[in-house]
Parts: C-alpha cells; structure tokens; sequence
C-alpha cells in the first residue's frame, strides 16, 4: 500500500511554551489517536508513529511556524484534518495546515535553512537608551564577532553571514531572520547578547521575548516557507 507524506505546520503559545520537544512529541502521538489521522507505523516488534518534527523550539519560546512531517495511510481532505487535529488541541497549540508532499520531498528536518523571529523587551525591562536608533548601525557592521561556548571549548565566530535581515517593526519589536538547521543554526538570544555588548550594556536575565514567525528552506534560490513545498489536499 502507498504511502503518503505529509507535512502539518502548527504554533505554539501560552503556558505550552514551557513543554519541552520531548513531551511535545509525546502529545502529538496522543493527538493524532483522538484525532483520527491515519497515520502510518513502522514495522518491527515496536512499532512506532512514522513522525519527525523540523527543528526542537527551544523551552520558553513560542511560535506560529513549527512543523512536522508524517505518514499516511490514507487520504484525508486538508480542511477536515486540520480540524480534526485542533478538536483535540489544548489551549497553547493550534494547527493551521496539513499538506500532501511529493514522494521525492526530503524530511523537513534536513530542509530547514532559515528562521523568521520576533523578539520584544518584557515589561520594565528594555534599556534607558535610545537603543532603537543603533540597531540599524549594529547591523551595517562588516563583520559581528561574538564568543561562542561549547561544552569543550570557546570560538570567537562572526555571526554576520548568518544575519539574514534584522530591523525594527510594530514599534519596539525587533524582527530578523537568521540562519538555522544543522550546519549553520544562529539563535536570537546571540544576536541580542551581541547587540547589548555593541551599545554597551547588558540585558536583564530573561528580560527579553522571542516568538519564532517561520520556518524556511531553500527552493529555487529562494527561501520559502516549509509548507510551501506541498499542496493542500482536496475533497
């Protein structure tokens, strides 16, 4: 019997900003029994849902572009998947697309090239300075060295080439899109430690919000979102 691959994008707000990846997983595999999907299980003595997720969110973010790739077994309409799955969502996550990919389509996970982010100051929190006015002179930089910590070692990196756009938007909420997936992956949280150091002072502890906008790869020498290399299924 043939498969299908299918590609749901989802968000995630609220108090499920605190859920890890691992307990996220777990939750879909719930979901998608009440739910009713069909999805497709491996073989072997422990079969599992065949079902991997593009990139972990880190613990305290939310997002409105998250994304999961599955097997189907059989072909549910678009519409009535999607509402099947948020009948069974808790408040905090939302589903807002389930596309049919084509069978040579590569997993989201090795897809993943970029990532849209909105980042905001928490209440009380945003600098004294008018730090609006250097963002622009941060980002015209040739070159952005930062120190970068492993477990083994420290690397002074130039984060530049992996600063796609950086801005301001919708008055102090700072936008940018940066470089993600397994070869080069940049977090927000660097570029606003590497900005705080550029105008001279530090951020307070968990002083800042970030919501993750989109996920993005690479077609056609463009950045498209995930969702956009599959097709939305019909009745």
């Amino acid at each position: 019997m043939s498969v299908l691959k299918i590609r749901i994008k989802f968000g995630k707000y609220g108090a499920m900003k605190f859920i890890g990846h691992l307990d996220i997983m777990r939750y879909f595999q719930k979901a998608m029994r009440r739910a009713g999907i069909p999805i497709s299980y491996s073989g072997g003595y422990s079969p599992h849902m065949i079902m991997s997720f593009a990139s972990p969110l880190g613990v305290g973010l939310t997002s409105g572009g998250e994304y999961m790739d599955i097997e189907a077994g059989e072909c549910l309409s678009s519409e009535e998947a999607v509402r099947r799955l948020n009948d069974v969502m808790v408040e905090g996550m939302k589903v807002f697309s389930y596309r049919l990919l084509p069978e040579d389509a590569g997993n989201a996970m090795s897809l993943v090239a970029a990532a849209d982010y909105l980042v905001s100051f928490r209440e009380g929190c945003a600098p004294a300075l008018a730090w609006q006015d250097r963002l622009h002179d941060f980002f015209s930089q040739t070159e952005i060295p930062i120190l970068k910590k492993t477990k083994k070692s420290e690397t002074v990196v130039d984060i530049k080439p992996l600063i796609h756009t950086l801005a301001l938007c919708e008055g102090d909420i700072i936008s940018m899109r940066l470089s993600a997936g397994s070869a080069d992956n940049l977090k927000p949280e660097l570029v606003m430690k590497a900005f705080a150091s550029f105008i001279g002072i530090e951020f307070p502890p968990f002083g800042i919000k970030i919501h993750r906008k989109d996920l993005y790869a690479w077609m056609e020498n463009s950045l498209l979102p995930l969702e956009a290399l599959g097709d939305n299924i019909g009745e």
